[in-house]
């Protein structure tokens, strides 16, 4: 409405706009009051100072507050890492879970993933192991963090990511490796061969055929080791 009444000649607003009132918008009425005073050469700039005091300055509160509410949903989801398949997929955060979980494990297959929360190739491969345990259930996956078991995955040879280790419970390692998504293949061949009746694969072989007593007792010597010293 300002723009057209400010867009009429000057002429129009004294032979047929004597009686209209301007509208009660105080800035309005006191834009066109200077305008119908000033000389024909300062109407221009004038209304263009209108239109951009009339233009409302919004600010762009929809979009940060889908910003923000992105990223409270992102913090709530869980990390990659956080993320099991199953309840045959189980996270291990000490010598102790670990060492339980084996020996209650019984005659199933047990694969052990070691991983770093900063190693990409782990993060690759981790979608494809999930849908490898799902299809999988009588398989028990445990989950160890390297940063966070160092010692443990130290004591079991643990020197690149991802690495597997095959046990069938207590009794044993049967196989270790490491492995990328690239040679994902070589997991499901692992399974194959060491996933069927006990009768069939004979006893127990592995790299270092794992001892669980003593690698117990290794730990706990190493950790009082090193409370000593420290003290």
């Amino acid at each position: 409405m300002a723009d057209a009444i400010i867009g009429l000649p000057l002429a129009f607003y004294s032979s047929h706009c004597a009686s209209y009132s301007l509208p009660k918008v105080p800035f309005l009425a006191s834009s066109i009051s200077s305008l119908w005073n000033s000389s024909p050469s300062s109407s221009v700039s004038a209304s263009s100072a209108v239109g951009v005091a009339a233009l409302p300055f919004r600010p762009r509160k929809g979009l940060a507050a889908l910003k923000a509410q992105a990223t409270v949903a992102e913090s709530d989801q869980p990390k990659w890492w956080e993320r099991n398949s199953g309840p045959n997929m189980v996270d291990i955060h000490s010598t102790q879970e670990f060492l339980s979980a084996l020996s209650q494990a019984g005659d199933r297959l047990v694969i052990v993933e070691f991983y770093g929360t900063w190693c990409a190739s782990c993060r690759a491969l981790f979608p494809k192991l999930c849908r490898v345990a799902k299809e999988h259930p009588e398989i028990l996956f445990l989950k160890v963090n390297f940063d966070e078991n160092k010692p443990m995955c130290k004591n079991l040879n643990v020197k690149v990511l991802p690495y597997f280790h095959f046990y069938r419970g207590a009794d044993g390692q049967l196989e270790s490796f490491s492995c990328s998504l690239a040679k994902f293949q070589k997991i499901k061949d692992a399974i194959q061969l060491h996933g069927t009746d006990r009768c069939s694969i004979g006893p127990p072989r592995g790299v270092g055929d794992l001892n669980l007593d003593h690698a117990a007792s290794g730990l706990m010597d190493k950790a009082a080791g090193s409370s000593a010293a420290a003290s």
